[in-house]
């Protein structure tokens, strides 16, 4: 075998995996768009299911850690994202700083400097926005590892739901002088010494 040989095989390699990683990628987004319409058909059509849907996604706090390892064990990476798109540098990046911790309801009160600006413990998706009695304004975390972190009495900046925030980026800012959190997994209070 000559070294033109080798080149022309070797181009008819690289085109078969390309179009075998294309023809993948086309499949598992057919398999995933036919699952979303299955399940708006099965809303639309049945109470009974629309009402279990919406009560363990928004009453049983649905676990998008979960949904994605069971994705990923399945179906793979959508894209390998991470090696495509530039890296990009942080402008803030800090860890939670305070100067007095107090326990208060089911987690702990932070005494922090006024105007604070919170950052956020670690990577995860946002599930909650919105007012919590006796906390405020509150913003609720589902981490990677699955604990759900509640940031309470800040204003936040522009984040949204189910935006992914990155470790150490910033969340918003402390309304006074206290900031509140509480660490949740399971469903059960876990205690802030091991997470602050």
């Amino acid at each position: 075998m000559n070294i033109e040989d080798y080149r022309a095989k070797k181009k008819v390699v690289k085109k078969l995996v390309l179009k075998k990683s294309v023809k993948n990628f086309i499949s598992r987004c057919l398999i995933v768009i036919i699952l979303f319409l299955l399940a708006l058909i099965m809303i639309k059509s049945n109470t009974s299911f629309k009402n279990k849907l919406i009560k363990y996604v928004y009453e049983d706090n649905l676990e998008f850690t979960k949904l994605k390892s069971i994705y990923e064990k399945y179906f793979g990476k959508i894209l390998a994202v991470d090696k495509i798109a530039p890296t990009e540098e942080k402008v803030f990046n800090e860890k939670i700083s305070y100067n007095k911790a107090n326990v208060y309801k089911d987690g702990v009160s932070l005494s922090v400097d006024s105007n604070y600006m919170v950052p956020v413990l670690e990577s995860g998706i946002v599930v909650f926005m919105g007012e919590k009695e006796g906390y405020g304004n509150t913003v609720i975390i589902e981490q990677i590892d699955g604990v759900d972190v509640w940031y309470s009495n800040i204003s936040t900046t522009n984040i949204k739901m189910y935006d992914y925030m990155e470790k150490g980026g910033l969340l918003g800012e402390v309304k006074g002088n206290k900031l509140y959190m509480i660490f949740q997994k399971d469903g059960k209070y876990l205690d802030y010494k091991k997470y602050l």
